[in-house]
């Protein structure tokens, strides 16, 4: 866990919660083991797999959160990215390396910047994201180092910061293996069946089973002697 806190925060917390397996979790820890009062947001940015802001409802539903909000951001308009644009998404290619084509430019940028915003109307002083560097190493807004320098600049740029206000960024599952993400969420009574995970899904919602996404889900869930509880089409 990383946590990079300023002075003394307060029990309300915004949660980036996309629907996903990684800030599902990340939800379960900050009110189960944190006990903070959670308000969550998603964000319709015109990703192709859109169900997962059902999922991030549902998700958010179960742990009685009453403040879920979906925040719309046209990111298909910068393009560039598998998941926004007319781009393949790659299949059966986990162990890639370098950016994988997946990546959305800035996109974790533009989103702690809203939920930093959202902290100020509703008087959070923490920010909880699902970032991970273990099984998506890849992705420059994933690492400790931007999420550090993320806080100073919030803390700078906003009315909060400027009077003299608190800012934290926790990062409860930057440096865990997808194994041991799921068994913290299991411990935490998180249902995985409620999350989803897959950056192409088929038409009726399910997951592709050949995407990146689909593969790093499965190993962790594997690695535990488990079954995934969503349904993957025959290979």
């Amino acid at each position: 866990m990383n946590d990079l806190a300023i002075k003394t925060a307060t029990r309300h917390a915004v949660v980036l919660l996309s629907g996903g397996l990684d800030s599902s979790t990340a939800l379960a820890w900050a009110i189960k083991q944190q006990g903070w009062i959670c308000h969550t947001v998603a964000f319709d940015y015109g990703q192709r797999h859109r169900i997962e802001l059902q999922a991030a409802e549902h998700v958010a539903d179960s742990f009685g959160i009453t403040d879920h909000r979906v925040i719309k951001v046209d990111l298909r308009s910068i393009g560039h990215s598998a998941l926004t644009a007319d781009i393949p998404v790659p299949k059966d290619d986990a162990q890639s390396t370098g950016v994988p084509s997946t990546y959305v430019p800035a996109r974790n940028l533009i989103f702690l910047a809203l939920a930093a915003g959202l902290a100020e109307t509703v008087q959070a002083t923490r920010l909880v994201i699902g970032a991970n560097v273990v099984d998506y190493s890849g992705y420059p807004d994933c690492r400790p180092e931007f999420m550090n320098a993320f806080v100073r600049t919030a803390l700078l740029g906003t009315k909060a910061g400027s009077e003299g206000g608190e800012l934290e960024i926790a990062t409860p599952l930057i440096s865990l293996k997808k194994s041991e993400i799921i068994s913290l969420g299991l411990q935490y009574g998180l249902d995985y069946a409620l999350t989803r995970s897959c950056y192409d899904p088929i038409a009726d919602g399910s997951p592709c089973g050949h995407c990146d996404s689909c593969y790093f889900r499965q190993q962790g869930f594997a690695e535990l002697g488990l079954s995934d509880p969503l349904a993957y089409p025959e290979h």
